[in-house]
């Protein structure tokens, strides 16, 4: 599970330091339940297909999407407005195509366009009923926290 995990934890660290211009440190990974509650206001989510399914999620507060949102637009933002949407949107599609990029040479995959989804408590229902869901948690910043969810399972061949 690893060598699938790995791309998108190298390719996170390097969205944030070439776009953002900050590093992140990632945190101690967990495993979640598939109908565990995300505890934040906004994620985006990438469904992958192919030789592997699953997704790829970016999950934040608010505050935090505010503050990537005035970092990579130039101009503030007080509430999740839909250059906010915009900007977590695409970075998790940067995180994902990269990824992406990183494990063609052991599968073939097809990315969604990103889908965000907002409110606080909001559920996100995984595909497939094998895959594990790895939680990493990222610092960013003083004291933000975001989390990158993965759930992926290679399709067996016929």
């Amino acid at each position: 599970m690893e060598k699938y995990i790995k791309p998108f934890v190298d390719v996170c660290v390097n969205v944030f330091k070439n776009f953002i211009n900050e590093d992140i440190t990632a945190k101690t990974p967990y495993f979640s339940e598939k109908d565990t509650i995300v505890g934040n206001d906004i994620s985006a989510v990438i469904g992958i297909t192919g030789e592997a399914r699953g997704a790829v999620i970016i999950s934040m507060q608010q505050k935090l999407a505010i503050k990537l949102t005035d970092l990579l637009t130039g101009s503030p933002h007080t509430k999740m407005d839909d250059d906010v949407v915009d900007v977590i949107g695409e970075i998790v599609n940067i995180i994902a195509g990269n990824a992406k990029q990183g494990l063609e040479e052991s599968m073939k995959m097809i990315i969604s366009l990103p889908t965000i989804i907002q409110g606080n408590g909001h559920v996100i229902v995984w595909p497939g009923n094998h895959a594990r869901i790895l939680c990493i948690p990222f610092k960013i910043f003083e004291d933000d926290i975001f989390t990158l969810l993965i759930a992926i399972e290679v399709v067996q061949k016929v």
